[in-house]
Parts: structure tokens; sequence; C-alpha cells
């Protein structure tokens, strides 16, 4: 698959090299909502929200589950394109290792951005 980039410039014309951006939503239980905040921080992430959530599953259908804690955190993530498949994978393999790290994970595509400095700060991209 063939990469596609391409360039940015500010006012002073300094070049950018720019990647598309994604809103990544990753739903976790509360208590594990910081892990997984520094988890995806790693991954050269500079913008992220924790929103406090309740799970709406019946008290019948967790019992069935073995499940018990509905408190769940909902973290909003604008991570690169080039590094979605990197986060995705480590976030899995966490999902299936941590006990009660189990969770949800999937990506928007951002069609638009405006600023050339709010772009830098969003990917961790510096003017050159």
């Amino acid at each position: 698959m063939k990469k596609r980039t391409h360039e940015v410039h500010d006012s002073t014309n300094q070049k950018l090299d720019s990647n598309k951006l994604s809103v990544l939503f990753t739903v976790v239980n509360r208590s594990k909502a910081d892990f997984y905040m520094d988890l995806i921080q790693s991954f050269r992430v500079n913008m992220q929200m924790g929103l406090l959530a309740r799970g709406t599953a019946s008290k019948a259908t967790l019992a069935y589950l073995g499940l018990a804690n509905t408190e769940k955190t909902v973290i909003v993530s604008i991570v690169r394109e080039d590094e979605i498949a990197s986060i995705l994978d480590a976030l899995e393999q966490k999902f299936n290792s941590i006990k009660d790290g189990k969770g949800i994970a999937y990506t928007v595509p951002m069609s638009a951005l405006i600023g050339v400095a709010a772009y830098g700060f969003l990917s961790d991209n510096r003017i050159r």
C-alpha cells in the first residue's frame, strides 16, 4: 500500500510533513482508564480526553456474563493515520491479557482541520 502524504505550509512557508488524522474512541472500565490513556499516549498522541460513562446492560445480563462493573470511561484521542494499526494491536493485546481490562476501540477519520499550528500539535509534528 502506498503511503499518501502531502506537505502543509505555515504563513512563513515552512514545511510540515502531513499525515491524516483520526479520532480513536476507546471504551474501558473506569478503573483502567489511566492505564489505557498512558498506553495510547505512548504512540505520539498529544490530545486525549476521558469521558465518564455507564454501561447499559441489565443486571441479569451482567450476572450471566460474570460482569459487575458498569462504570466506564470513553477515551477520545486524536491519532495519526500511520499509528492506528499499532495502537489497535497494542489495545487488543491488553484487552486480552489484563484482568478486568476488556474494552472496545474504533477510529473515525477526520475530514478537516483548520490551522497549521493545531495540525502540528495534534499530529505531534513540528515545523522544520
